[in-house]
């Protein structure tokens, strides 16, 4: 069961000649509820369930988007995607912005070793590269998803690559990603380094081995269930090493999931209502936690409205780096909250916008929005699951909430590119049924093709 508290108590002080090492662990698609930690009684997690143990749990923690691309684009630049029109998925041929800073931008100038691994999709051009955008090393893939297994011709974007130079590879991605975080590590010697490790578990395809299929053949969600195992198993390689090389201690951790549990890989929203692709909880509030052993108690929960947005500031904030003054973050420092120094919420508002659906996020209040159609509104803290419509009854809650909403639109640019009027049309479908309480009548593109065919 989860303790909520709204503070967290601060061990010893870290000196400003030991920088710590920070690891953003990001996975995909991953459900609410299917980490032990958060509640899961059916899959195995022992490693990250002890990470959770020896860090802060948050309980209230939202990403940017809900979406994989927009999302990682608001982690990794620390502020809103909308403001430089990275708001749609996929990434429009254009990707992120040339006069975007990223979070590795910024370590990399103060004296950092970079590394990103795994799933990037954020541009697919030679500027959006990730060694032209702070990271002194790349090992993975530029586009969204691709296979676990090997690949005989793979796109330049679905190929696994070290730096822009083709991996030839034996085996199953998440191991081979895990075990070159390892490497990493060990290779950075004394020198601080910042690590984005971004896994593409769990993420379709629904590609696990054949040894952990076998451990859970008798298991309901069998595929998910070993994903998730050999995910656990190769953060668990990234700890003891971390422990082994004296690192641990002093390495500021990260994990979270890119957005709510997918549709379509077993994944688990628990309580909350929707799912990967729309504006409510189960799409954006995600598992997520920090752990800094050297500096903050561990064993805590901590309640406070959160958002991956305030990586990128919680960060510079632990290196003791100064930030650029030309640089605009729209995230927290998370380290008084954690430390007892601040209690309350790190944020008063969140927004959220993609293209037709949008929301907003003020104290426990909660509007979601769809184009030509309407507004509802929930109180999250007596009614989690949205399901209870106060958007009559409440008509002056909701006028300063559409009042906050508006005044962050102004801020925004118009989104650079779209999605396909397909997608577009199904998404609009799923906000629709759920704002009225209902089940959709499809949830991609394929079934409602489908569904068409039969009524023809």
């Amino acid at each position: 069961m989860l303790v909520f508290v709204s503070a967290c108590k601060t061990k010893t002080e870290v000196s400003k000649s030991e920088p710590p090492n920070v690891i953003i662990i990001l996975i995909d698609d991953a459900g609410y509820v299917d980490f032990g930690f958060m509640g899961s009684k059916d899959l195995q997690t022992p490693n990250i369930d002890a990470l959770a143990k020896s860090g802060v749990v948050f309980t209230d923690a939202h990403v940017s988007a809900t979406v994989c691309a927009p999302s990682r684009a608001g982690l990794i630049t620390g502020k809103y995607q909308q403001r430089f029109g990275f708001e749609a998925n996929g990434t429009g041929g254009i990707g992120l912005s040339d006069d975007v800073v990223t979070i590795a931008d910024v370590f990399k100038n103060n004296g950092y070793n970079t590394y990103a691994l795994g799933k990037w999709h954020l541009g697919e051009d030679a500027s959006d590269h990730p060694n032209q955008r702070g990271f002194d090393e790349f090992y993975g893939f530029l586009a969204g998803s691709r296979s676990y297994f090997p690949l005989e011709n793979p796109s330049k974007e679905k190929m696994l690559q070290h730096n822009g130079k083709r991996v030839v590879f034996d085996g199953y991605m998440t191991d081979v990603l895990g075990n070159q975080s390892v490497t990493f590590i060990e290779a950075s010697k004394d020198k601080p380094f910042f690590m984005y490790l971004s896994y593409n578990a769990v993420h379709t395809p629904m590609h696990a081995k054949e040894q952990d299929l076998e451990t859970f053949k008798n298991h309901p969600r069998k595929e998910l269930a070993g994903m998730t195992w050999c995910l656990d198993e190769n953060i668990g390689k990234l700890l003891k090493t971390l422990e082994n090389t004296g690192k641990r201690d002093n390495t500021l951790i990260y994990f979270l999931s890119d957005n709510g549990g997918a549709h379509n890989n077993q994944s688990s929203t628990g309580p909350l209502k929707g799912w990967k692709g729309n504006k409510f909880e189960g799409g954006h509030r995600v598992p997520f936690l920090v752990s800094w052993p050297k500096m903050i108690e561990g064993d805590n929960t901590f309640d406070g409205l959160t958002s991956s947005l305030d990586i990128f500031t919680t960060s510079l904030s632990a290196a003791e780096i100064e930030k650029p003054e030309t640089l605009e973050l729209d995230g927290e420092d998370l380290l008084p909250y954690l430390k007892g120094e601040n209690r309350g919420n790190p944020h008063e508002t969140l927004f959220w916008r993609k293209l037709e659906e949008s929301a907003a996020r003020m104290g426990d209040l909660k509007q979601v929005h769809l184009n030509n159609y309407g507004t509802v509104l929930y109180n999250l803290s007596e009614d989690l699951g949205e399901t209870n419509d106060l958007s009559e009854t409440n008509g002056e809650a909701l006028e300063t909430l559409q009042s906050q909403y508006t005044n962050w639109e102004t801020q925004l640019v118009a989104p650079l590119w779209d999605e396909s009027k397909p997608w577009m049309d199904v998404t609009y479908h799923i906000h629709k049924q759920l704002m009225q309480n209902k089940a959709p009548e499809y949830k991609d593109i394929w079934s409602a093709a489908f569904k068409n065919r039969k009524q023809d």
